[in-house]
C-alpha cells in the first residue's frame, strides 16, 4: 500500500511540472475540466475500470431527486459549516433564494426548504403576516401529496416531515420560551403544542412544535449553514391548506420570537433584517439578512406590545393626477395575494380610478370578486392606458404600484380588474402591490424599506407550463394573516382563474477558457483519477 502512495505522488509531481512546462508563456487561460462525482464521464471511466467500487447502474438517474439530493449531500460533507465570523452574511435557502408565484396555489409566492436530516424539500408560501414556520407532518389531516391534485405537469410528491425519520429532531418541551401554549401541555410527554388560526374561513394548523435543522447558504454559495430552527409538525390542516393555500406548508416571516428570521438573528448568524423581491414575471427572491440600501425609502413600523407585525401607516394616495388625502394604517403582507382597503380609502380610491378608464365597464357576475374590472377592447395590452397609483407613506416616501391588475381571459374575452377587495375594516397591502419593489422588512431599524428592483434578468429565466386544474375556483389568496390580527375580518373567497406560464430558476452553467495544454490537462486528470482508484 505504501509503494501505491508513493506511486501516486510521484505520478501527481510529474504530472504538474510536465503541465507547468507545457503551459508557461502561453499566452490563453489555461483550463481544467472540472466533472462532478456522478457526471457522464466520470460514469464512462468508472465503467470500463474493474474493481472500482462503484457500478455505474446503480448511480442516480440526472434529473431525479436523487441525484441532486446526493450531490447536496456531497457537497455538504466536503464544504462544511459555519458562520460564526460572519454574521454580516446574507443567508439564502440550501436550493437557492428564488421564489415563484404560482396561480394553482393561491398566487402566492413560494419557496424550496431543506429541513431534517436527512433531508426532505418542502414548496412552501412565504408570509410576512404570520409568525410560525409549519409542514405537514405525522398527518392526520392534511392536503394531498400528488402534484397533479395542483395542476402540476411534472409527477411528483411533496413531502412530509416526520419527526420519527429525521436523526437531528428534538421535541420542544413546554418549558421552552417559545412555547405559547404552555397552559395546554397535558400528560406526561412534555411536548409542546401549537394551534394557529387564520382569518380565511375555518383555515387553522395544529401539532407539536420542533426543533430541527434548516439548511442555508450564504448568497455568494461560498459557505453553508446548518440553523437549529423550531417550527410547527403540521397534524391537523383545515380549510384553505386542505385546498390549494400553502398544501406543503406555511413559511411565517413575522415578528414573533418563534419566526425564522428571529431565530436566526437570535443565535447570530443574521442581522435582523430580510428582504424579498416579487418581480412582474412571477419570479422573486427572499434574502436573511438584507438591511438594503441607502438610497432606499423608509417609513416606521406601528408596533403593537400584542402581537406586533408589519403595520405602516398611509398619509394619502395619487391615482394619475388626483390626489387623495385619508390616513390608514396597513399590514405589508406576503401571504395575501390582493390588496384588502376599508371604507373609506377603498371607494375613493377605486371610483378615482375608475374614472381614469376608457374601457368598458365589465358587468360583474358572483364569479369575479374584484368590483372595478373592464372589457379590453384590444387583445394588445402593451396598448392598455391605467392611471398610475402611488401610496404617501408616514415620513414623506411615495410608494408605486406598478401592478395594480389582474387578467381574466376566456376564448370569447379578456377582462382585466383592479385587483382590490373591499374589507369591514381590514387593511392589507398584499403581494400584488408589492411587485416590481424589494421590499425589506427592517427588525432592527424598525422600518419597512422599499426601492424599484428587477429581481432577474428576464432574458436568463425559462418557463414552465403549469396547467391549473379544471375548475373556475380561484384558490383563497390569504394563506397567512391570523385570525388574532383582526378578529372581526372577513375574507372572500376567490373564483374564476386563468392559465398562467410560470417562470423556472434560470439554469447557470459554468464557462471556461481554452488553452494549448487542453488535451494534455485531460490525460493527467484521467490518469490520476485512474491511479486513485
Amino acid at each position: 500500500m505504501a509503494s501505491f502512495f508513493v506511486f501516486v505522488f510521484l505520478l501527481l509531481f510529474f504530472s504538474l511540472s510536465m503541465l507547468q512546462s507545457c503551459c508557461h508563456g502561453a499566452t490563453g487561460n489555461f483550463r481544467f475540466d472540472l466533472h462532478h462525482r456522478f457526471s457522464d464521464p466520470v460514469k464512462r471511466w468508472a465503467a470500463e475500470r474493474s474493481g472500482a467500487g462503484l457500478r455505474p447502474e446503480e448511480w442516480p438517474e440526472k434529473g431525479t431527486v436523487d441525484y441532486y439530493a446526493a450531490l447536496v449531500d456531497h457537497d455538504r460533507v466536503l464544504r462544511g459549516r459555519g458562520l460564526a465570523e460572519e454574521v454580516d452574511q446574507t443567508l439564502a435557502f440550501s436550493e437557492g433564494n428564488v421564489t415563484f408565484r404560482l396561480s394553482t396555489l393561491g398566487f402566492l409566492h413560494y419557496a424550496t426548504v431543506s429541513l431534517g436530516t436527512p433531508s426532505k424539500d418542502f414548496l412552501v408560501a412565504l408570509d410576512t403576516g404570520s409568525d410560525l414556520f409549519w409542514v405537514p407532518c405525522d398527518c392526520q389531516s392534511c392536503a394531498p401529496t400528488a402534484s397533479a391534485n395542483y395542476g402540476f405537469t411534472n409527477n411528483f410528491d411533496f413531502s412530509i416531515y416526520s419527526p420519527n425519520t429525521s436523526s437531528t429532531s428534538k421535541n420542544v418541551p413546554c418549558t421552552s420560551n417559545l412555547c405559547a401554549a404552555q397552559n395546554e401541555c397535558t400528560g406526561g410527554a412534555n411536548i409542546c403544542p401549537y394551534r394557529v388560526d387564520y382569518v380565511s374561513n375555518n383555515t387553522s394548523s395544529s401539532g407539536v412544535l420542533v426543533e430541527d435543522v434548516m439548511y442555508l447558504t450564504t448568497e455568494d454559495g461560498q459557505h453553508e449553514v446548518d440553523a437549529q430552527i423550531t417550527f410547527g409538525c403540521g397534524q391537523v390542516q383545515s380549510g384553505s391548506f386542505l385546498d390549494a393555500a400553502a398544501p406543503n406548508g406555511l413559511f411565517g416571516l413575522g415578528m414573533d420570537n418563534i419566526s425564522v428570521p428571529s431565530i436566526l438573528s437570535a443565535a447570530g448568524l443574521t442581522t435582523n433584517s430580510f428582504s424579498m423581491c416579487f418581480g412582474s414575471d412571477g419570479v422573486g427572491r427572499i434574502i436573511f439578512g438584507d438591511k438594503g440600501s441607502s438610497d432606499q425609502d423608509e417609513t416606521p413600523f406601528n408596533l403593537r406590545k400584542l402581537h406586533p407585525s408589519y403595520n405602516i401607516s398611509v398619509t394619502g394616495f395619487l391615482v394619475g393626477p388626483k390626489l387623495t388625502d385619508t390616513s390608514f394604517s396597513a399590514l405589508f403582507d406576503s401571504g395575501t395575494s390582493f390588496t384588502y382597503l376599508a371604507d373609506p380609502a377603498y371607494t375613493q380610491l377605486s371610483e378615482s380610478f375608475n374614472s381614469q378608464i376608457q374601457d368598458k365597464r365589465y358587468s360583474n357576475s358572483s364569479k369575479l370578486p374584484f368590483e372595478y374590472c373592464y372589457l379590453l377592447s384590444s387583445n394588445d395590452t402593451s396598448s392598455l392606458i391605467i392611471p398610475s397609483i402611488n401610496l404617501t407613506m408616514k415620513g414623506g416616501g411615495q410608494f408605486s404600484v406598478l401592478d395594480p391588475l389582474i387578467f381574466i381571459t376566456s376564448q370569447e374575452e379578456t377582462v382585466y380588474c383592479l385587483a382590490v377587495l373591499k374589507s369591514n375594516n381590514l387593511i392589507i397591502i398584499g403581494q400584488n402591490f408589492m411587485t416590481g419593489q424589494r421590499i425589506v422588512f427592517d427588525r432592527e431599524k424598525l422600518v419597512l424599506g422599499w426601492k424599484k428592483f428587477n429581481c432577474y434578468d428576464i432574458e436568463n429565466s425559462s418557463t414552465l407550463p403549469i396547467n391549473p386544474r379544471n375548475t373556475t375556483a380561484m384558490p383563497p389568496s390569504v394563506a397567512g394573516v391570523p385570525s388574532s390580527y383582526n378578529p372581526e375580518a372577513t375574507v372572500q373567497t376567490r373564483n374564476e382563474s386563468q392559465g398562467t406560464v410560470l417562470p423556472v430558476p434560470p439554469v447557470i452553467s459554468h464557462s471556461s477558457h481554452s488553452c494549448s495544454c487542453f488535451i494534455y490537462t485531460h490525460l493527467v486528470l484521467l490518469i490520476l483519477f485512474l491511479a486513485i482508484l
